[in-house]
C-alpha cells in the first residue's frame, strides 16, 4: 500500500489525473517515471543552489541546504508546469510550437542548475588557479598605485630625500648647487699653491746667489743678490695675498656648505614626513585590496578560473563540457520525454482525457441552456402576472365609474344579526382585492423552482482540466 501511494504521488507529480488513471491503468508507469525524473531534477537543483550560495556568500551549510530545498521546489514546480501544459495534440506543428519555448526555458534552467555543480566538481583545480589570479591581481593593483596621480611624485620625493641625506651627511660638501663656490675655492687654492711654489723657487735663488752657488757665482750681497732678494720678497707678498684670498674662498665655501646642510636637514624632515604619509596611504589601499582580493573566490572568479584552466588544458575542457551537458540533459529530460510522447499516437489515457474534457464542455453547455430556459420561463410568468394585475386594476376602475343600481329594501326578517366568531372557530380569510396579484406571483416562483430542480446536474467524479 505504501508503495502504491508513493507511485500515485509520483504519477500526480508527473501531471496525471487520478480519475483517468483509474480508467487507464496502463498509463500509470509512464507518469510514475515522469514524476521520478522531476524529483531527480529537483534533487540536482537542491545541490546546485546549496553549492551556489555557499560559494557566493559563504553561507553555513545547513542554511545553504534550506535555500537549496526552496530552489528545488521552485524548479520542480516549473518543470511540472511545463509538462502539464503540453497536452497531446494530433498536429506535429502545434506540438513543435508548444515544445520550442518549453525546451528553451528548460535549457536555461539546465544551465543555471549545471553551473554550480560543475564548479564544485573541479573545485580543487579552481582553488589553485584562484591563488594565481589573486597574486596577479595584487601585482597589477600595486603597479596601478605607482602610476596613480596621488602617488606619481613618490620616485622624485625618494630621490630628493636621498640627496638631502647625502648633503647632510657630507656637511653640505656634496651639494651640487655649491659647485661655483667650490670652484672659486679650488682656484684660490691653486693660486696659493702656485704662489708658494714661486716664492720657494725665488727664495732658493736668492739664497744660492748669496752663497755664490748659482747665478753670478759671486758670494755676498751684491746687486744680483739684491735683485733675487727683491723677487723673493715680492713672491712672499704674493703668497700672503694668495693665502688671504684662499682663506676668504674657503670661508665662503664653508659658510655655503653649512647653509646647504641646514637647508637639506630642514627639507629632509618635511620630505620624510610627506613620504611617510604617502607610503602609509599606499600601504592602506594595498592592504584593503589584498583583503578584498583574498576573499574574492566567488562564483564569477571561479567561472573565470575554470575558463582559464579550460583554455590551457584540452582534457579539462572536454571533461567540463561533457559534465555540463550531462547536468543540462537531466534538467531538460522531463520536457523531452513529454515531447517525444506527444509526437507518438495518442494513448488510451490521452483519448480518455479528450473524452472527459469534451463531456465536461457538453455538460456545461446543457446547464447553460437550462439556465437560459428557466430565465425565459421566469420572465414570461412575470410578464403574464403583470398583465393580469393591470387588467384587474383596469376592471376595478371601470366598475367604480359605472353608476350603482338602487338597492331594494330588504325585509326585516331577512336581516341576520352579525354574530362574532367564537374563540375556537377557524378564521375566515378576508376577501382578496381585485388588484392583488400575490397568488400569481407565488405560482410563478414555484414553477421556476420546479424547473430549476429538473436541470441535469454534473455527474460526480468529473474533474475539469
Amino acid at each position: 500500500m505504501a508503495r502504491e501511494r508513493i507511485g500515485d504521488g509520483l504519477a500526480v507529480l508527473g501531471g496525471a489525473r487520478p480519475d483517468l488513471l483509474a480508467a487507464a491503468p496502463g498509463a500509470r508507469p509512464k507518469f510514475v517515471a515522469l514524476g521520478g525524473v522531476l524529483l531527480s531534477t529537483g534533487g540536482l537543483a537542491v545541490l546546485s543552489a546549496a553549492f551556489a550560495v555557499h560559494m557566493a556568500i559563504g553561507m553555513w551549510w545547513p542554511f545553504a541546504l534550506l535555500v537549496g530545498l526552496f530552489w528545488g521546489a521552485v524548479i520542480v514546480n516549473l518543470d511540472r508546469m511545463l509538462l502539464v501544459g503540453m497536452a497531446h495534440d494530433g498536429s506535429w506543428q502545434r506540438n513543435l510550437a508548444m515544445a520550442v519555448p518549453r525546451v528553451g526555458l528548460a535549457l536555461v534552467l539546465g544551465v543555471v542548475v549545471a553551473t554550480p555543480l560543475t564548479l564544485q566538481v573541479f573545485h580543487k583545480e579552481i582553488d589553485t588557479e584562484i591563488v594565481t589570479m589573486q597574486a596577479e591581481a595584487a601585482d597589477a593593483y600595486r603597479t596601478s598605485l605607482e602610476s596613480d596621480a596621488r602617488f606619481a611624485g613618490l620616485p622624485e620625493l625618494r630621490a630628493r630625500i636621498a640627496t638631502d641625506q647625502e648633503v647632510v651627511a657630507s656637511g653640505g660638501r656634496s651639494d651640487e648647487g655649491l659647485a661655483a663656490v667650490h670652484a672659486q675655492a679650488s682656484a684660490a687654492q691653486a693660486a696659493h699653491d702656485a704662489a708658494v711654489a714661486s716664492a720657494r723657487e725665488l727664495e732658493a735663488r736668492a739664497q744660492c746667489e748669496l752663497d755664490g752657488t748659482c747665478g753670478t757665482g759671486d758670494a755676498g750681497t751684491g746687486a744680483a743678490y739684491q735683485q733675487a732678494r727683491a723677487a723673493a720678497d715680492a713672491a712672499a707678498a704674493a703668497v700672503t695675498g694668495a693665502r688671504t684670498e684662499l682663506d676668504a674662498a674657503l670661508a665662503a665655501a664653508s659658510a655655503a656648505e653649512a647653509r646647504s646642510a641646514g637647508q637639506a636637514a630642514s627639507s629632509l624632515e618635511t620630505d620624510q614626513a610627506e613620504l611617510a604619509r604617502l607610503t602609509a596611504e599606499q600601504d592602506r589601499l594595498q592592504a584593503a585590496f589584498d583583503a578584498t582580493n583574498e576573499g574574492s573566490g566567488g562564483i564569477l572568479m571561479r567561472l573565470e578560473a575554470l575558463d582559464r584552466l579550460s583554455d590551457r588544458n584540452t582534457t579539462l575542457w572536454a571533461a567540463k563540457t561533457m559534465l555540463s551537458l550531462l547536468f543540462m540533459c537531466v534538467e531538460i529530460l522531463p520536457v523531452l520525454m513529454k515531447l517525444l510522447l506527444n509526437f507518438g499516437p495518442p494513448s488510451t489515457y490521452d483519448r480518455l482525457a479528450a473524452l472527459r474534457d469534451s463531456g465536461d464542455v457538453e455538460i456545461e453547455e446543457l446547464q447553460k441552456e437550462s439556465r437560459l430556459e428557466v430565465a425565459r420561463a421566469n420572465e414570461e410568468l412575470l410578464v403574464l402576472a403583470e398583465k393580469d394585475r393591470i387588467e384587474r386594476r383596469k376592471e376595478a376602475i371601470l366598475a367604480r365609474r359605472r353608476p350603482a343600481p338602487a338597492p331594494a329594501p330588504a325585509p326585516a326578517a331577512a336581516a341576520a344579526p352579525v354574530v362574532p366568531p367564537a374563540p375556537g372557530d377557524p378564521e375566515v380569510p378576508e376577501p382578496r382585492q381585485p388588484w392583488d396579484t400575490g397568488p400569481i406571483l407565488t405560482a410563478a416562483r414555484n414553477a421556476a423552482v420546479r424547473t430549476v430542480r429538473t436541470v441535469r446536474r454534473r455527474p460526480p467524479g468529473r474533474v475539469a482540466v
